[in-house]
């Protein structure tokens, strides 16, 4: 049987009414990033806690990683490539965040071999249906592998493979992430939005950065988005001594130990990748004295040249004007 074109148009609208769309007038708040606090009202916050079951994968996705019938570290490959794409063109932190969602919901769905093309393919398709959804300039498809990829396919074969993702995510590619809560979270957090720039940045890195890790796909997004604000104000002395428990109060329906649980393995993997950057080494401090000595002076040259050219000061290395040697 085939489809129309209007109906599947409808299906893209996502739910909104499509006289609203086409009457020219714009939502008060257009983006999840964008929109001021202010204009996110407590009952739509609920709203998205009811609905976000609806986006997330099912609870045994994170079991198959642990048993190994899926490949963790395969999965990470593919996230850490999107990442790289994103950080490229400088695309939303949503836009990834969307990528990885679509991937994670089709592989709970569909069985893929998790190594070869296959899965570098569902990357790539992912990625673009991502990116048509928030960015308002799109690469074409070829452009779009970039920073490593280990295949290039063909235009029409990423349009199949978007197809298939479409079909198996029934079309809903307007997912409840934790951008949808980061917003009203920091205003609960900091009322005066004093600070409510640095946690919003602050958490998103954080969410962003240890997106790769399967552990937490145990969390739903609210309990992610929770738990990043609660890491971002550790950073701030006016706000770290907020009580994690209390999160539970930002609105009705989250969990307090899913926030909890989240926000320690977040304060974990943060601490974790702070060990592991190299630490910064200083270069050292070289300063080259030019000898002026006047023609008058040429006979005593010889017995305070030397001395005068390899001295120290506070520690400092002085470097030799003929030889360049240090001492």
């Amino acid at each position: 049987m085939s489809v129309s074109c209007s109906d599947r148009f409808t299906d893209l609208l996502c739910g909104e009414d499509s006289d609203e769309v086409f009457s020219g007038e714009s939502p008060a708040c257009s983006s999840e990033l964008d929109s001021p606090a202010s204009c996110i009202e407590e009952s739509s916050i609920a709203g998205f806690i009811e609905d976000e079951r609806n986006f997330v994968p099912g609870f045994d996705y994170l079991a198959r990683f642990k048993s190994q019938s899926l490949d963790a570290s395969a999965r990470e490959e593919s996230v850490a490539w999107i990442l790289k794409v994103q950080a490229y063109y400088n695309f939303q932190p949503l836009t990834a965040y969307l990528s990885v969602n679509y991937l994670d919901r089709f592989l709970y769905s569909r069985r893929l071999p998790t190594s070869g093309w296959p899965l570098q393919l569902l990357s790539v398709a992912c990625l673009s249906l991502a990116a048509k959804m928030e960015e308002p300039l799109v690469p074409s498809l070829l452009d779009l592998q970039v920073e490593g990829a280990k295949y290039i396919f063909e235009p029409k074969t990423i349009r199949r493979m978007e197809l298939l993702v479409l079909t198996v995510l029934d079309w809903r590619l307007r997912s409840v992430t934790p951008f949808s809560f980061i917003d009203f979270f920091a205003f609960k957090l900091d009322s005066t939005g004093t600070f409510s720039g640095f946690l919003i940045s602050r958490a998103t890195d954080t969410i962003l950065s240890n997106i790769k890790e399967a552990s937490f796909l145990e969390y739903w997004p609210s309990s992610i988005a929770a738990a990043g604000i609660l890491c971002a104000a550790n950073e701030i002395p006016n706000l770290s001594l907020v009580n994690p428990e209390h999160a539970e109060s930002w609105c009705d329906g989250l969990s307090k130990e899913k926030i909890l649980s989240c926000y320690r393995l977040m304060q974990e993997l943060v601490l974790d990748n702070a060990r592991r950057k190299p630490p910064k080494i200083l270069p050292q401090l070289r300063v080259t004295i030019r000898a002026r000595m006047r023609s008058s002076d040429s006979s005593s040259s010889s017995s305070s040249s030397l001395s005068y050219k390899r001295r120290k000061l506070n520690n400092c290395l002085w470097v030799d004007d003929d030889k360049g040697n240090s001492e």
